[in-house]
């Protein structure tokens, strides 16, 4: 939401900037054609770097997101696999104690 309040105060300032421009201008109108261009194309590219900065950032973080997901994947399929391993030295060792209830 901040990004977004920017981007509005941006458009605002440009919008009343160009206003005042207009009526305080000192330059003839092509001069003033040609400042409120270049001002425009400004705009436009630090509009463009703001959004491709916008994009890089969140790709980075949806690809530590899912580096982290991996990770605990990773981590609960050990603790699966050792679980499971773990159960099976057990019944190796014990098998009279595996399925008895202890009632006689």
């Amino acid at each position: 939401m901040e990004t977004d309040n920017r981007v509005g105060y941006f458009f605002l300032g440009l919008g009343l900037g160009t206003a005042v421009g207009l009526l305080f201008a000192p330059k003839s109108g092509a001069e003033s054609r040609n400042y409120l261009r270049s001002k425009t194309q400004e705009g436009t590219s630090y509009l463009k770097n703001q959004g491709e900065q916008l994009v890089n950032s969140a790709t980075e973080t949806v690809e530590r997101g899912m580096k982290t997901l991996q990770d605990q994947v990773e981590s609960f399929s050990e603790a699966v696999d050792a679980g499971k391993e773990a159960y099976r030295e057990a019944v190796a060792t014990s098998p009279s104690t595996v399925g008895s209830t202890g009632r006689g």
